[in-house]
């Protein structure tokens, strides 16, 4: 029987906040009541959003919080080589192609384009998929997307699917500014890793389908998947980020910070004399609540 692997992914823009700890809880929580291995990674492949200081601000509210993860830190910024072969084994395939698009002209041809999905998010129209127009050089790298529609269960969300081609259209995997893309990264990562097991917030349950896509287009393990509620601030009503200026957290009550992200992910509260005891506990009621098939 496959071992469970699982991770928290997160990027260091900044510190934990509520919002972030419900996803590293939660994934956590998975793990454990699976008697399986929980990885930590930290998605530093977006160089200019990289704050000083905030990967190890976010291990030490970790280890504050009592979550502590199995063997080394993965760095997404040690992996170009990982991502590099990855991109020329789909190139080698004619599954990659450049686009001349700058961001301009993709969101003009996206608004004439028809309406946006679910998420907001509006497919591109493929403009360069057939060669770029003349005088125009490459700046970005995307893969082909196939046709067809892509369908999994969500282990909180339930049934899901959606049609690549038709609402995302070929995505990016290397940028016009030279980096890689979270969507090449984070599948040749959990791959690699060998995770079998991906808990995260609800924000990212757009991005699922693709990566399901990219992973069995680059022959790698496509990982079961569950995405917890996101937190909403109560005045704006819009999810907790760092973008949008969340409050770190406050790791010097951790019990009380446990507990309200135990809330946030729809449990009861309940007391318990200290960390490891609401831990043990927390970790057996999650496992009734969620088995795995």
């Amino acid at each position: 029987m496959t071992t469970y692997i699982g991770r928290f992914a997160p990027s260091p823009s900044g510190p934990l906040h509520a919002g972030s700890l419900v996803a590293a809880l939660g994934s956590w929580l998975d793990a454990r009541a699976r008697h399986g291995r929980w990885l930590l990674r930290i998605e530093d492949v977006d160089t200019p959003r990289t704050v000083q200081g905030a990967a190890d601000r976010i291990m030490d509210q970790l280890r504050a919080l009592g979550l502590r993860w199995d063997g080394d830190v993965m760095w997404q910024s040690w992996r170009g080589p990982a991502y590099q072969q990855a991109f020329d084994d789909l190139a080698a395939r004619g599954l990659i192609y450049g686009c001349g698009c700058t961001r301009r002209e993709i969101a003009d041809s996206q608004l004439r384009g028809g309406e946006a999905g679910a998420d907001g998010e509006r497919p591109y129209p493929g403009t360069c998929r057939h060669g770029l127009a003349p005088g125009r050089r490459a700046r970005a790298w995307r893969v082909r997307v196939p046709s067809g529609t892509e369908s999994f269960q969500d282990r909180w969300l339930g049934p899901q699917q959606q049609d690549v081609a038709q609402a995302v259209g070929d995505f990016t995997l290397r940028r016009a500014d030279g980096l890689w893309a979270y969507q090449l990264a984070v599948v040749v990562d959990d791959g690699a890793q060998g995770v079998t097991d991906v808990v995260r917030g609800a924000d990212l349950l757009s991005s699922t389908a693709r990566q399901r896509v990219l992973a069995r287009l680059l022959g790698l393990p496509v990982p079961r998947v569950m995405h917890v509620p996101l937190i909403v601030d109560p005045d704006s009503g819009m999810k907790l980020s760092k973008q949008n200026g969340a409050a770190a957290l406050d790791t010097t009550q951790p019990l009380q910070t446990l507990g309200r992200a135990w809330r946030d992910l729809g449990f009861e509260g309940f007391d318990a004399a200290d960390v490891p005891a609401f831990l043990a506990e927390a970790t057996a009621r999650w496992a009734r609540r969620f088995p795995l098939a």
